[in-house]
């Protein structure tokens, strides 16, 4: 018997001190304890950690802001790949244990903390890759053929977890990517939408600083199945998605009321209506993929 529903919405506004002055992002911590069911896809295989780190401000202001997820990469039968947030795992068994009562406690109390939406599956369906992501209330996913990317191997080397791993590098959606591979782990995958050389990729990391991958460890023989939610998702494209997601940054409280969802109240310390908070924000940040546009 499913659990009534509960949904917490925490408002937040991330300020900073800048030569602008400006607000720099505002987010929206939204829980629910009812965890949408999930479906298994593919048995697992082997099991890698990532830390996977971002810059928050790639505009020069704040250039080491930068927020740090711990992510799972699954690799199962079939080629099949899952690279998920290991926190939304952690978070979801607590959800589901959780009371209404008691999500809302832990949520205002800072108790929860979500990680990162987006979830890669590579070779799902055969072929192609599948994103999927929860944007505010709203859950999208889009497919697209497996990237090509066109590596260039170099004579660097470099020790990840002790393994010898080899450079190579390569331009990837207005990105210039250097990454590390180790032939002793001999999987064509990598973290992220990165993959194609003849080893796993360990490390990786853009021209700018701006996005890093690292496995932090490994699990082999592994037995945690790897599931993609049964959600009601809105499918549409890469070009599409991004819209989206960068609609819901720039606005995120006017697009969880566009989206019918409910009314934010947003005040100031004192209490007060803060009447700027529905106004639109310059974001201080390139997401990963810069061709978006």
């Amino acid at each position: 018997m499913r659990k009534s529903a509960i949904i917490v919405v925490i408002a937040t506004a991330i300020v900073a001190t800048t030569a602008s002055g400006k607000v720099k992002r505002r987010t929206l911590g939204i829980f629910q304890n009812n965890v949408p069911e999930t479906e298994t896809i593919a048995p697992e295989n082997m099991e890698f950690v990532y830390d996977y780190s971002w810059c928050n401000d790639t505009t020069g202001e704040l250039s080491d802001n930068f927020t740090t997820d711990r992510m799972l990469l699954q690799i199962g039968a079939d080629g099949i790949s899952k690279f998920s947030s290991y926190k939304n795992l952690t978070v979801d068994s607590l959800l589901m244990n959780m009371s209404p009562e008691q999500v809302g406690e832990a949520a205002l109390d800072g108790k929860l903390s979500n990680g990162e939406f987006m979830t890669i599956f590579k070779n799902y369906p055969a072929g192609r890759l599948t994103h999927t992501e929860k944007i505010c209330m709203d859950w999208f996913r889009y497919e697209e053929d497996m990237p090509s990317l066109e590596w260039e191997l170099t004579d660097s080397t470099t020790n990840v977890l002790g393994y010898e791993c080899r450079e190579a590098k390569c331009n990837f959606r207005g990105r210039e990517w250097t990454a590390f591979y180790s032939e002793e782990i001999p999987v064509m995958e990598g973290p992220w939408k990165l993959q194609g050389l003849p080893g796993l990729i360990m490390k990786a990391y853009d021209k700018n600083g701006h996005y890093t991958f690292e496995c932090i460890g490994i699990k082999s023989n592994a037995s945690r199945p790897i599931t993609i939610y049964k959600v009601p998702y809105n499918t549409t494209s890469r070009q599409k998605y991004y819209d989206a997601k960068n609609r819901y940054d720039v606005n995120p409280y006017a697009y969880f009321e566009a989206g019918g969802h409910g009314h934010i109240t947003v005040t100031d310390e004192a209490g007060n209506p803060a009447l700027d908070a529905y106004d639109p924000i310059e974001l201080s940040f390139e997401y990963i993929e810069r061709d978006w546009k």
